[in-house]
């Protein structure tokens, strides 16, 4: 024999108002989990937002005082080019004129230091190899600091990567997003190698 308070609800399950105000019900707890769930989201963004715009980004680059601070016989230097060279020191030389400890060698005339030929006033070079000598000047240090300071979120993961003077100028110097227009076009076809703190001027359409 079925018992009566089950039977009382299967006849209450059969009228149409009692499954109503159940996916009533159903409805307003799915409703109010979910805006809880996108208000908490939105608050932690907010946060992480702030706590992004609060706390500066620890840059761990380190400027040397100039070319006398090395104190190994091995330099670094900008690998890539065919016909020019620049070391860690600041030197460029022909490809022909580096030592086998990557290094310039000093002793050829047309070796020179931290030479900005090529350069514009704006930092923006035509040769990659001299936008490296030019922006390993220790006079452009507080430049490169000043740029750091201002670099966008979106350069973080580059810059963040680099470790010192040498390594900044070398990331620096290589076109990017900044050095194009349109997404196909040099900002300045010429000099598109940029260790300065802006990038060139955008060319009229």
């Amino acid at each position: 024999m079925v018992p009566w308070g089950a039977m009382l609800w299967r006849r209450l399950l059969r009228k149409r108002w009692v499954l109503g105000v159940v996916f009533g019900l159903s409805l307003v707890y799915f409703l109010t989990s979910t805006f809880k769930q996108e208000e908490r989201m939105v608050r932690d963004r907010n946060l992480l937002q702030v706590q992004e715009h609060e706390q500066p980004i620890m840059w761990k680059v380190k400027f040397s005082s100039g070319n006398s601070s090395q104190l190994s016989n091995q330099c670094r230097n900008s690998v890539q080019g065919k016909l020019l060279i620049t070391d860690e020191l600041g030197y460029i030389c022909e490809r022909k004129d580096l030592l086998v400890n990557g290094c310039c060698n000093v002793n050829v005339p047309s070796t020179k230091l931290y030479s900005c030929e090529s350069c514009l006033p704006n930092g923006c070079c035509s040769v990659y190899e001299y936008c490296v000598s030019c922006c390993l000047q220790p006079s452009k240090q507080h430049l490169l600091e000043r740029f750091l300071n201002r670099a966008a979120i979106a350069f973080q993961n580059l810059f963040m990567a680099v470790e010192d003077h040498f390594e900044l100028c070398l990331a620096k110097c290589r076109t990017s997003s900044q050095s194009v227009q349109h997404e196909n076009t040099y900002r300045d076809p010429i000099a598109k190698y940029c260790y300065g703190e802006y990038p060139p001027e955008l060319l009229p359409v």
